[in-house]
């Protein structure tokens, strides 16, 4: 007997527009895997009600009811485990996740950050990136290693920075591109044309020397 779609658990802790991205493109029928669930570490995340209204189960892991990072981790893990899922997506999920975590979801762990990485990795990154007068910036998915915002890249949507731009109207010109580009990866990996072996990215059987790069004005690719 076949299980039939590969199962995702969306890690978040805020408004979950990301969140929303992949329930889009699910209702849509770009997706092939099912919303098994969403956690949040934060009871008030409003992307728990995004969720519900979704039809996908949801549930709160907070992390004030644990007393260390090991401890809230194995929780958490024991949370996705019930769910049997395929693949975690971290979309907003402001925890750094101990290696012990990482390593158990190895190659089935990804997230999207809001920089051309390895440029600007942390926080603030729309801040820093007008700081240091850079023309280029965007988002990238990559998957998760132990180390933070190293893991091997995915895709890349780039943007130009005006003379105009302010942190605000970045985060918002960079989530849009976050919105196009993070189902897409998605829905790679459900296929299962995407995975990670020997540190790298591999789509369609080729090892990715440089992330897929989308840009504003063109068609997502296949």
């Amino acid at each position: 007997m076949t299980r039939g779609a590969p199962r995702t658990v969306v890690l978040i802790s805020g408004g979950g527009t990301n969140l929303q991205a992949l329930i889009d493109a699910r209702d849509r029928g770009e997706l092939p895997t099912t919303l098994c669930r969403v956690i949040s570490n934060r009871p008030e995340a409003a992307g728990l009600e995004r969720a519900r209204k979704a039809g996908v189960e949801a549930a709160v892991i907070a992390h004030g009811d644990h007393p260390d990072r090991e401890t809230y981790d194995a929780a958490l893990a024991r949370e996705i485990d019930a769910c049997e899922a395929d693949l975690v997506v971290l979309a907003g999920f402001m925890r750094i996740l101990s290696d012990a975590f990482v390593e158990r979801y190895s190659g089935r762990l990804i997230n999207v950050h809001p920089s051309l990485l390895p440029a600007f990795r942390g926080l603030h990154t729309h801040r820093r990136v007008l700081d240091a007068g850079s023309r280029a910036h965007g988002c990238t998915v990559h998957f998760v290693t132990p180390e933070l915002d190293a893991g091997p890249l995915i895709v890349q949507a780039r943007i130009t920075v005006s003379r105009g731009d302010t942190e605000e109207s970045l985060v918002k010109r960079v989530q849009e591109q976050e919105h196009r580009i993070y189902p897409l990866a998605v829905r790679w990996f459900a296929e299962g044309r995407l995975r990670m072996a020997d540190d790298r990215a591999w789509l369609d059987d080729r090892p990715l020397d440089s992330p897929v790069v989308v840009r504003p004005d063109a068609a997502l690719p296949d």
